[in-house]
This record gives structure tokens, sequence and C-alpha cells, in this order.
């Protein structure tokens, strides 16, 4: 499906709990001088601005980062010091897609796949990371994953974070982190799921934590719906060779929302 546009949700609680990790996770990472790879399945436009007519339409992002900048939140962490330098250069009402926060922290000698198949989402990743060590590929994020996996370097960090509008995913997604693992054991491997109402996401933890795979760390926020209506009450993240510190920086996240 291609109708899904994450201007519609830029900067709500959900991004905050999965962009705060992957900041978290990429500072780490970044700190030995050794080379990486990155990738990432469901790019998104990469560059949103929440003054934008469809941001404002949801206003979800006034329950995310606007909650958190206006409580002084998050203040030191690797998230708020790329959302400062983004929006130094793309103003005030920018929010960066997790494209863009990981180019921020990708050097010389890192490299990095992003899938996109929407076409409109795609022109606008394309143009918020020209000229950055990302790749863009107009292509099924799990079938360029598995193309490029094991990638070179061979460190590194993969993003899976698809819309669920495609309710399979929920099945297809053990199998394929399994598949992804067995071809790139080192590599650390984050997937992003929402916490409904439905519990749709209920089964696909149980096959991934059936699997035992190295490393493995569950985390999940809760929140109230954004709007009247909306079935998401949470946000959660199951990672694969999670990085040292991650549970830590997770836990900033969770006194964030758990008030």
């Amino acid at each position: 499906m291609l109708s899904y546009q994450h201007i519609y949700h830029a900067g709500n609680p959900a991004d905050v709990h999965k962009h705060a990790a992957l900041a978290a996770m990429l500072a780490y990472l970044t700190r030995k001088d050794k080379p990486l790879s990155y990738i990432e399945t469901h790019g998104g436009r990469g560059l949103y601005q929440l003054d934008s007519a469809e941001a404002r339409k949801t206003g979800e992002a006034a329950a995310g980062i606007e909650a958190v900048l206006a409580a002084g939140a998050l203040a030191g962490t690797p998230y708020r010091a790329v959302l400062d330098d983004i929006r130094a250069v793309h103003g005030t009402r920018a929010y960066p897609g997790s494209p863009l926060i990981a180019a921020h922290f990708l050097r010389r000698g890192d490299a990095g796949h992003v899938a996109e198949l929407h076409p409109q989402e795609h022109a606008g990743l394309s143009a918020a990371l020209a000229g950055t060590l990302l790749r863009v590929h107009r292509q099924d994020g799990f079938e360029m994953a598995q193309a490029v996996c094991p990638p070179t370097p061979r460190r590194g960090l993969m993003l899976i974070d698809p819309s669920y509008e495609v309710k399979a995913d929920y099945a297809a997604i053990p199998a394929q982190i399994a598949k992804l693992h067995r071809k790139w054991n080192v590599g650390v491997i984050a997937l992003w799921y929402p916490v409904l109402t439905s519990a749709a996401h209920r089964p696909m933890l149980r096959a991934l934590e059936a699997q035992a795979l190295p490393g493995a760390l569950r985390h999940e926020i809760a929140f109230p719906p954004v709007r009247p209506g909306h079935r998401m009450v949470g946000s959660g993240l199951f990672v694969v060779n999670a990085p040292w510190g991650l549970e830590e920086a997770l836990a900033a996240v969770t006194a964030v929302f758990d008030r």
C-alpha cells in the first residue's frame, strides 16, 4: 500500500520514543573510530515541518516533541542535540525523521541504505538526504534490507519501521528479522511497532521472543490517544544486539511520558 504519509504523525509521542532511541544507539556506535552501516526499511520523507497543513490537521506533535520541548525534557541527550542542529538549518518548526537523524551521525567511511516506495515520500527523502552518505532506494524495504545484508561495513544498525497499514506485516516480521540476523549476526536490528488497543502486536512479539535472539531488548511506553478515536496508546521497540546504554536512554524517555 502506498497511502501512508508520516507528515500527519510527525513528532508524535511514538516518534520521540523511536528517535530518542535511534540517536542514542548511533551516538554510542559512532564513539568508536570504526566504520558502520545504517539500513532503514521505511524512510518516509526524512524532514517534516510541524507547521504544515498536514501536521496541523492532526496536531499529534503537541503530545510529543512539543510537550518534550515545553517541559525541557531529554536535555543533553543525543536526540535533543540532533534536533537543535537540524532546526538551526531548517527552521524552528522542522522535525527530522529517522533517515535525517542517521545522516547526522554518519562519518566518512560509513555507508547506508534507506528504502521508500511512496513516490511523493521518495522524492522528499531524496531531497532531504542529498549530499549525505545514505543511498535512497525506491524499493520494498524488506526486499532492500535482505538484498544488502550483510552490508559493508559489517558493523552497524538497521531500523525497521513499517506503517503497519499492511496487516500481514505483523505476521511476516519475525521471519524477516530471523533471516536478517542469520545473514548479519553482528548487526543491531531495531524494530518499532505501535501499541494498539487491538493488541495486534502481541503475537508478533511472542514469535520474536521465542527465537531467543541475542542481546534482545523490548521496551514500551504508554500514552493517551493523541486525538479522539485514535487507537494507538503506546509505542514499542524490539532491539536485537542492543547497544550498551540503550536501557538507560529509554528509561529517560519513559520518565517523560510516565506522568
